[in-house]
């Protein structure tokens, strides 16, 4: 009698099916769509911080960790918001503080580093909730802030520079800290968006060069922030038309509703 052939069990058929299917590469009309909509967003955000002064990173990133992962979009979102900042300093760069630019990045740019080390060797889910509940715990703080109308020095400045900078490299948007800070500090306006700019894209460099370094940030991924930076960088001179005609009430609810809607979005990506 003739050997029956050996046949390989359904199981492992439908198994090996299962993993090609998740392996495959998404079809190119799916990728164009998402990238359409990644840089709608961008857009949208640079607009915004360019009117407010942050909540790019707060309104894009949820979008990039969707899209990427964690891992991935903290170095996206690094290199998006090194141009975001660019933008920012280029449309307001006659009204640079440079004493307080010197001051925040001084101690913030090695903090941002040490940060950056700091967040590469957490699990993706931890990243998530890590963020997550930054930026829901900066509402009641961001209030507090403002509240209390702290007045600091140009020393406790460089302290607030040191914390927010590794916290930074942790988290990547700290603009509902830094924004009290230098308010607090005496800057307004023109004045505050420029070196509240110039200083973050300090700690940015220092965050991208450290990503760098240490194997973080590939090829690919530095090439999909400079894409998405480049909608974030636009939409950072198109904010700069109506900047001066928001209300303070206006810019604090602003600011906390992309605080809760992203904290939440986070949240929701860690525990789901």
């Amino acid at each position: 009698m003739a050997p029956s052939p050996i046949s390989i069990p359904p199981t492992s058929a439908t198994t090996n099916a299962r993993r090609a299917a998740v392996d495959a590469p998404e079809a190119p009309e799916e990728s164009i769509l998402a990238y359409t909509f990644v840089l709608l967003v961008g857009l949208a955000a640079g607009a915004l911080s360019g009117i407010i002064g942050t909540g790019a990173s707060i309104m894009l990133l949820p979008i990039l960790v969707y899209q990427f992962g964690p891992k991935q979009a903290v170095p996206i979102m690094a290199v998006a918001g090194l141009m975001a900042n660019v933008g920012k300093v280029l449309a307001w760069w006659r009204e640079v503080d440079w004493r307080a630019f010197a001051a925040y990045a001084i101690p913030g740019v090695p903090a941002a580093a040490l940060g950056a080390r700091t967040l590469v060797v957490l699990p993706s889910h931890v990243v998530d909730i890590a963020l997550g509940g930054f930026f829901l715990a900066m509402i009641p703080a961001r209030r507090w802030f403002h509240a209390h109308r702290f007045h600091i020095r140009l020393w406790q400045l460089a302290l607030a520079g040191a914390a927010i900078g590794y916290i930074t490299g942790i988290v990547l948007s700290t603009g509902p800290l830094s924004v009290p800070a230098f308010t607090s500090y005496g800057l307004l306006k023109g004045a505050f968006l420029s070196t509240e700019a110039a200083s973050s894209l300090a700690l940015m460099i220092s965050k991208v060069v450290t990503f760098r370094q240490i194997g973080a940030l590939p090829l690919p991924e530095l090439l999909q922030g400079l894409i998405v930076g480049a909608s974030v960088m636009a939409g950072s001179f198109a904010g700069k038309a109506i900047v001066q005609r928001m209300s303070v009430h206006t810019f604090q609810y602003l600011l906390d509703a992309l605080l809760f809607c992203s904290g939440l979005s986070l949240l929701w990506d860690a525990f789901a």
